[in-house]
């Protein structure tokens, strides 16, 4: 049975999307993977959903690291 992104929790999403983020430095052909981009995509309309502005880059990492202020980390 073949499950889409969507069908994932949340929280294992965002760990995952989190992880392939962070390795961009060392691996610029994540730059063009089609599913980091299907993965960035979903977890915006998520957190468009849940009210969060995704253009104001400190709501959308917030939001991603589950409410953890990244200034204090």
């Amino acid at each position: 049975m073949r499950r889409s992104l969507a069908d994932y929790p949340l929280e294992d999403l965002k760990n995952v999307y989190r992880t392939l983020h962070a390795q961009l430095p060392e691996n610029m052909e994540l730059m063009d993977s089609e599913l980091l981009q299907d993965l960035q995509t979903l977890l915006q309309q998520k957190a468009r959903a849940e009210g969060v502005d995704i253009s104001v880059h400190a709501q959308w990492a917030t939001w991603l690291n589950g409410g953890a202020d990244l200034r204090a980390l």
